[in-house]
């Protein structure tokens, strides 16, 4: 059966290939083009006939299978497919960002006070502060104050640098020191941000 099916295939290759014609091997013409196709045609009949004859429906469902088996082009799909599949997870994770809260309302605080997002029921201070008017981030310090002779040029020169801030903070227990580059604060207790209308601060939100 698989003897005839590749005389059948050779047969019909020869035909798509061949040039009517054209001379054989030695470079003669043949006269009678016609009479030539004649026979392969009734070659290729031959063979077909041979092949439905052969066998039963299951033996040319096994003819089909070992085709498709053997077809190196039916497996590039596949991979294909594979590859597109195992890519998928990456790119969604990719896109999908991180669930992140913002708190309402914003609360300052001393060192006793602890950090996280603040709600009415949780009051927590936010250490995600952003300053939108000179858009720095807005940095705390435990247990130290400011003193009284800062001003806007120290902090527009110095933030948000420690070793040149600490020459004008104060240790103090309890407290925590505010800083961005345009406002500062010293905080003893727990404060809703919305009470002090000079500040530009506002949440820069907390990632879960």
């Amino acid at each position: 059966m698989a003897d005839d099916l590749d005389r059948l295939l050779d047969e019909v290759e020869r035909r798509l290939c061949r040039l009517p014609g054209r001379a054989a091997a030695g470079g003669h013409w043949h006269g009678d083009g016609e009479e030539e196709e004649r026979a392969a045609a009734a070659k290729e009949g031959r063979s077909a006939k041979l092949l439905m004859s052969a066998g039963s429906e299951e033996d040319i469902d096994d003819i089909i299978d070992e085709i498709c088996n053997d077809s190196s082009f039916a497996k590039i799909p596949l991979k294909l497919k594979s590859n597109s599949a195992s890519l998928t997870p990456e790119s969604n994770s990719a896109v999908v960002p991180a669930h992140r809260k913002t708190c309402c309302p914003v609360y300052l605080g001393g060192s006793s006070s602890p950090y996280g997002i603040g709600t009415n029921i949780s009051k927590r201070t936010c250490d995600q502060l952003r300053c939108t008017a000179c858009d720095f981030r807005v940095s705390l310090f435990n247990d130290y104050i400011w003193d009284r002779s800062c001003d806007y040029l120290f902090f527009r020169n110095n933030m948000p640098e420690l070793s040149k801030l600490r020459v004008k903070m104060i240790k103090k227990k309890g407290a925590r020191a505010y800083a961005c580059q345009c406002s500062w604060r010293s905080i003893d207790e727990l404060t809703d941000l919305q009470t002090d209308q000079q500040l530009r601060w506002v949440c820069g939100k907390h990632a879960e």
